[in-house]
């Protein structure tokens, strides 16, 4: 499947730890497979950068580092890729947020399914996103793959609030630790659970492009 326009996507939660550099890194390298990808680091902790900065082989997409507001704003007119990833700061009344988000096609926010993450995310969904107008999802990430009712349940409660979700979740595997650890995505990863993981991402990846391809 092809893209029918660039696309800038934010991956974004105001809560920090909830697997978002994992997220953008991953579904960089899932979307690299069949389009032109950049991922931008916005933010300042330069996580995504720092991980793919260690990797031993070429990733297959392009990373820059971006924190200035100005340029963040301008990211489809300074740059020609199918697809832009950007990984934004938890921070949301920054002004990195405020570029971002009015200029993003899309917002994917990961949150982990405990009612604690979720909470604070419902809360962020309706202060920040649902007032920019931009289209998103929340994906759900760090699901214990033994108790996945709590992921569906977090996924009902959502759709009671009218608040988007991604039908596929993350899985917490090791694989994801033990591959931002080698500087690597799940996808380029060879070790125990890593064609779980990567099937994660690639049922994520296959939902956001139907998304995006709907006329």
């Amino acid at each position: 499947m092809t893209l029918a326009r660039p696309i800038v996507l934010a991956v974004f939660n105001g809560k920090g730890g909830v697997g978002k550099t994992t997220t953008a890194v991953n579904l960089a390298a899932v979307f690299a497979e069949t389009h032109s990808v950049l991922l931008v680091d916005a933010d300042p902790q330069g996580s995504a950068l720092w991980w793919t900065g260690r990797s031993p082989s070429d990733l297959g997409f392009e990373v820059k580092a971006q924190t200035n507001p100005a340029r963040l704003a301008r990211l489809r007119q300074e740059h020609n890729h199918s697809l832009i990833i950007v990984d934004t700061p938890p921070a949301l009344g920054s002004a990195i947020l405020a570029a971002v988000i009015p200029s993003a096609d899309y917002l994917l926010l990961p949150t982990p399914p405990a009612p604690m993450d979720l909470a604070v995310l419902i809360t962020t969904v309706n202060e920040a996103v649902a007032p920019s107008g931009v289209s998103h999802r929340v994906l759900l990430t760090k699901v214990d793959s033994r108790s996945v009712g709590e992921a569906i349940e977090a996924q009902n409660t959502l759709l009671e609030l009218k608040i988007p979700a991604c039908n596929a979740f993350i899985r917490a595997y090791k694989a994801h630790e033990r591959a931002a650890l080698e500087g690597l995505p799940v996808l380029k990863w060879r070790g125990k659970n890593s064609q779980e993981a990567r099937s994660d991402y690639c049922r994520v990846a296959e939902e956001l492009q139907r998304d995006w391809n709907q006329p």
